[in-house]
């Protein structure tokens, strides 16, 4: 029987600093090819999650573990992860002044890959996805997210997934601060990505229906207090927006 392609088991984490629980028993699964969506307050754990899974140095696995294509991967380094196959766009991503677009691209595909690529290599894949995601041509030679509005930097982190072509894509609120046109090209770039890379899984962090609208995932789970407290279809993202956490006792 071919395993989940990610699954999380009973996954508690604390912060390295103060040691201080946030996670208090995550589970989830996601089979190839599903879309996933992760709601719940400010608060609730959803970002210190998505740092879990990404490897993050801050904080620490207490117990619990996290599985990858069947492989155990609490252990491994986010280096690792990210050339496995896993991708996180991150809620603020950082500016990277003097690297470009095309060359952190260049250097991120050569390690997934494993082979040195040129940049004249990739130039052409990455303007087929410029096109693909409306983003204008001379984007590429830009500083990465240097000067970038919120939405180039959500975009720009759409661009990466497309060309790094992970088994496993991790949206850590990639909604947050865009307005409804430039959330719903972020959301039309991912279906883009999954159109080619149909066995790919998702999961969307957000606080907001709006971005599942767009997406319609597969699964919806509310995070309260570290832990998921309901799982269901796009219907629990929509009572949610109408009536908010109040029945969780938030």
């Amino acid at each position: 029987m071919t395993p989940p392609l990610f699954e999380i088991r009973d996954l508690h984490a604390a912060t390295v600093e103060g040691g201080i629980e946030i996670l208090r028993g995550v589970n989830l699964t996601v089979h190839a090819g599903e879309v996933h969506a992760l709601m719940g307050p400010n608060g609730s754990g959803k970002s210190t999650l998505a740092n879990v899974l990404l490897g993050s140095p801050e904080y620490e696995v207490t117990s619990g573990s996290i599985h990858f294509r069947g492989e155990d991967i609490t252990e491994w380094p986010a280096d690792v992860r990210g050339t496995a196959g896993m991708f996180l766009a991150f809620q603020y991503p950082q500016e990277i002044p003097g690297v470009s677009v095309i060359n952190f691209l260049r250097q991120a595909l050569s390690a997934r890959k494993g082979i040195d690529l040129s940049v004249l290599e990739l130039r052409l894949a990455i303007m087929e996805w410029m096109e693909r995601l409306e983003m204008d041509p001379s984007f590429g030679e830009r500083y990465l997210n240097e000067g970038f509005s919120g939405g180039e930097k959500k975009r720009n982190e759409i661009l990466q997934m497309a060309i790094l072509e992970p088994d496993m894509a991790i949206l850590d609120e990639t909604d947050s601060g865009l307005d409804i046109d430039a959330l719903r090209v972020v959301a039309t770039g991912v279906q883009e990505v999954r159109k080619d890379r149909t066995e790919m899984g998702v999961l969307a962090i957000t606080h907001y229906q709006r971005l599942l609208d767009e997406l319609q995932p597969d699964h919806v789970h509310v995070l309260i207090d570290g832990k998921i407290v309901e799982s269901g279809d796009m219907q629990l993202a929509v009572d949610l927006e109408h009536n908010g956490y109040e029945r969780f006792g938030v």
